[in-house]
């Protein structure tokens, strides 16, 4: 039996996907909402699988629909590639790519790599999204993102990672809080200490409880706060100490209005590449992937 399976069919189900609903794919793609349900019947019909279980006007994936999203999504992306090379010169690159990031990447190291390569190629969009760790993962597994930045190594065995570059943590106190003064951090001063750490999921305080939790048991957290900025504002207040990326406050050490402490905590740690081996990788997807790893080299964050 011959399978005529269309362009339009494809798009449909993917932006239905994307939007988590048909009226949401119908917006995307200008159609009527019950043109957008047609296609996806048509699909399959014509594929003679349910890619979707109904459940009242929702729709979730079901296992058949998950396994053949990335090969929707590869046809899908050739195509654009196809119209793409036939509107530029030879060898430009150009194309949208998604990218996720943990926090402190996102911050104090994405944006000024996605600078650069966006100088070098002028014709490529860089959609960024600033994550914890734990999200990022769950972009990429959902296929919301191509490619993800994390702190730390992937737990998820179903995607694909590989080392990025080292950085360091330092903990920090204000320079008015009592513990600056000493010349380090025993095990008895960790434990009393109170700590404004991040949220848990995310990639620094899974590497702060992994290198504490050998000395102290039972840490005092204070406050758990989910950006960087509310952290240091917090430890320069004086309501604790933190532990965050040296890149992240390396201003405010330049500055005085912090001050590291040394401790018996192991605090390095790496950053990490992660993607889906199911999707479609790019010449773009390929072209930044050697860039990171060409700029890990410079951005290798230990002393």
């Amino acid at each position: 039996m011959s399978t005529h399976v269309t362009f339009r069919q494809l798009q449909v189900f993917v932006a239905v996907i994307r939007g988590g609903a048909v009226n949401a794919a119908a917006r995307q793609l200008r159609l009527s909402q019950s043109a957008t349900s047609q296609a996806l019947a048509d699909l399959e019909r014509q594929l003679g699988v349910v890619l979707f279980e109904r459940l009242g006007r929702r729709l979730e994936l079901n296992d058949a629909g998950r396994r053949l999203l990335p090969y929707a999504e590869k046809v899908l992306n050739g195509l654009d590639e196809l119209v793409d090379a036939a509107r530029e010169p030879d060898g430009e690159l150009r194309g949208t790519l998604h990218v996720a990031a943990s926090a402190t990447i996102g911050t104090y190291l994405l944006p000024m790599l996605a600078g650069r390569f966006s100088e070098r190629h002028p014709a490529v969009d860089l959609q960024l999204r600033l994550r914890n760790t734990e999200d990022v993962m769950r972009d990429i597994q959902r296929f919301d993102a191509d490619l993800g930045l994390i702190e730390g190594q992937c737990s998820e065995s179903r995607l694909v990672s590989e080392l990025w570059c080292q950085d360091e943590m330092v903990v920090v106190a204000a320079p008015q809080h009592p513990l600056a003064a000493r010349d380090g951090l025993g095990v008895e001063e960790l434990q009393a200490a109170q700590w404004i750490l991040r949220e848990p999921g995310s990639g620094t305080r899974a590497i702060f409880e992994a290198a504490i939790h050998p000395h102290v048991e039972r840490i005092r957290v204070r406050m758990e706060l989910d950006q960087h900025e509310a952290i240091k504002q917090a430890v320069r207040a004086g309501f604790g100490l933190g532990c965050l990326s040296r890149l992240s406050v390396a201003g405010e050490l330049e500055r005085g209005e912090l001050v590291a402490l040394k401790s018996p905590l192991q605090l390095t740690r790496s950053f990490s590449l992660v993607w889906h081996p199911e999707r479609y990788r790019s010449p773009l997807w390929q072209a930044f992937k050697v860039f990171l790893h060409e700029a890990g080299l410079s951005v290798n964050t230990r002393e």
